[in-house]
């Protein structure tokens, strides 16, 4: 059956059911849980000048430096929270994690267990929050190990380290001039845009794909002098232009919220770059693989686009920490794949030696 752009969240998942007959359901509630969370966090940001007549009690400096060493803001500590007291209660959870919390969540007692593992970053990008730019939600869904769903332990770090090939499902909410979530069930991806007369999410992009080709990058650039030699040879080569070996101008943005980066790049293709760098060599790279990577990764690549670390596809990663970061190329395939080669080739290509650079006496 074809998509309706008139279908609501609640149908587009019932239909996809329809294709598993012998599925429960639970997955189903767990993403409309998961969206109400996403709703109240897009009402909160919102009135964010606001915040402390919607959240009475929640002090403005609350909770202080995370485990990643970043200061929290107020609405981080919220968003976390309604994450966490929305899907605690829904018998299909086993256990969460987030990027707020040192540790994982445990499902309080009273409260029955399921087969699935959350986990989420409740508001990526909220340093951008006290100049207007768009923020957003990331989330992932796993299942939980056989082991916790037959004895109904509490759930341990090492549960949550899977591949992101293994994800059931993941999502964000990206919380700008309109509210949309956008959603991959490992069939492909779609976009639902927030109806506030509704208080529904309403099919608004039946089937999402990246572009393989483009003419835009998003990277960092007052990173540069930390960049590995092919990612700096990348860059390079777009910023020469028509006159350079790619033969073709391209423009660069940033935008610093990456959850804004991965919808521009989902509505009309580019490539964005937070590679591993040398600025701080006990953090292989900047973003975390659990929370943001792989969910992103499973976006993009069921969108038609690939996601990799640079040196292999980020959803073959094992993850070795519940906190891991990594280095992070995603977007339009055939810019990905090439920044895949470059570091392939061997080193002597990207040297950077006046004499045999691109710019070079040598160049043809």
């Amino acid at each position: 059956m074809p998509l309706s752009r008139r279908w609501t969240l609640t149908r587009y998942l019932i239909e996809e059911r329809r294709r598993f007959p012998e599925a429960s359901g639970d997955l189903n509630a767990l993403i409309l849980d998961v969206s109400l969370a996403c709703k109240a966090i897009a009402r909160i940001v919102a009135f964010e000048d606001l915040a402390e007549a919607l959240c009475p009690g929640v002090p403005a400096t609350a909770g202080g430096i995370n485990v990643q060493g970043e200061e929290q803001k107020k609405l981080d500590v919220v968003s976390n929270e309604l994450f966490t007291r929305m899907n605690e209660w829904n018998g299909h959870l086993a256990g969460m994690a987030s990027e707020e919390m040192d540790v994982p969540w445990q499902i309080p007692a009273q409260y029955p267990r399921g087969k699935y593992l959350l986990v989420f970053d409740p508001l990526d990008g909220s340093s951008n929050l006290d100049v207007n730019v768009s923020v957003g939600s990331i989330f992932s869904i796993l299942r939980a190990p056989a082991e916790v769903c037959e004895t109904g332990r509490d759930v341990t770090e090492a549960d949550f380290l899977q591949p992101g090939a293994t994800q059931v499902a993941a999502g964000y909410a990206i919380y700008g001039p309109t509210t949309m979530l956008v959603l991959t069930v490992g069939n492909g991806v779609v976009g639902f845009t927030l109806n506030p007369n509704l208080g529904e999410f309403v099919l608004t992009h039946p089937q999402i794909t990246v572009p393989a080709d483009t003419h835009e990058f998003a990277i960092n650039s007052s990173n540069s002098r930390f960049w590995e030699p092919p990612v700096k040879r990348y860059v390079d080569e777009c910023l020469a232009g028509k006159t350079g070996p790619r033969g073709k101008d391209f423009n660069m943005r940033w935008i610093a919220s990456m959850v804004a980066e991965a919808h521009r790049i989902l509505m009309r293709g580019g490539v964005f770059m937070y590679p591993r760098d040398t600025k701080d060599p006990a953090k292989p790279g900047r973003l975390r693989l659990l929370y943001e990577a792989n969910p992103m990764g499973f976006i993009i690549e069921q969108a038609g686009g690939r996601a990799s670390t640079g040196r292999q596809p980020v959803l073959d990663v094992a993850p070795s920490a519940l906190h891991q970061r990594i280095g992070l190329v995603f977007g339009s395939r055939h810019e990905v794949e090439r920044i895949e080669r470059y570091h392939q080739e061997p080193a002597s290509r990207d040297t950077g030696a006046p004499l045999f650079g691109e710019r070079s006496l040598f160049r043809d």
